[in-house]
């Protein structure tokens, strides 16, 4: 598995209060995610390396991926094979210097000025686009809406990219269509799975409803 093949990208936090981590990310990965980011702010160091040890068990079992986001200290120890980082979080040559070649870096973006960075910046592997909706996951982070969407689709076409480019942000079986109308083909999830009382079949139907890719 490669960013580039996937397609559907859920981030979510540790579960503390239910207590079924293990078996939330397996039924995740059942339904068909390929890339799973553990998120949690509320979780120290410590657990957190706990969490992903567990994260990376199931996605090796399920041959998908597994992200740290934010923390290059985190996905160094832990060995993430994908580490996501924000516009102010650590710049992406510094993340590569720490990372070193083998893992998948991918960045945030939520300006037609950042998206335009993202398609040409160095040794970057994938970008997101967003948020679509604004999304209580993201507090103060004004929605972009489905134009920057349609923004990323066309410079990526024009430019011939290859790099791949997931919308994020309030995206659920109500919207989905919308962002896939706007030229997405790759979606990063949260409630839309973590909320939903079968992971697996919320996965399912989320992919049904993305393009294959051409």
């Amino acid at each position: 598995m490669d960013p580039i093949t996937a397609r559907l990208y859920l981030c979510t936090n540790a579960r503390k209060s239910r207590g079924d981590f293990a078996d939330f990310v397996t039924a995740a990965y059942s339904g068909g995610v390929d890339i799973i980011q553990l998120r949690d702010k509320s979780i120290d160091a410590a657990e957190e390396l706990d969490y992903l040890e567990i994260l990376r068990s199931v996605a090796d079992k399920q041959a998908r991926l597994w992200a740290v986001n934010d923390r290059a200290d985190i996905a160094v120890l832990a060995g993430a094979p994908v580490f996501h980082v924000g516009q102010t979080d650590l710049p992406l040559p510094a993340a590569r210097s720490l990372l070193g070649d083998a893992a998948r870096i991918g960045l945030s973006t939520h300006t037609t000025e950042q998206v335009d960075a993202a398609l040409v910046a160095d040794r970057l592997d994938y970008f997101c686009v967003g948020p679509v909706w604004a999304t209580p996951t993201k507090p103060g982070r004004a929605a972009v809406g489905t134009g920057l969407l349609r923004y990323a689709a066309e410079q990526s076409a024009a430019a011939g990219s290859v790099r791949p480019w997931f919308a994020i942000g309030g995206i659920d079986l109500h919207t989905i269509d919308q962002v896939v109308d706007a030229g997405a083909t790759r979606v990063v999830v949260v409630r839309a799975i973590t909320d939903a009382d079968d992971p697996t079949d919320a996965a399912r139907r989320l992919l049904a409803s993305l393009p294959p890719l051409g």
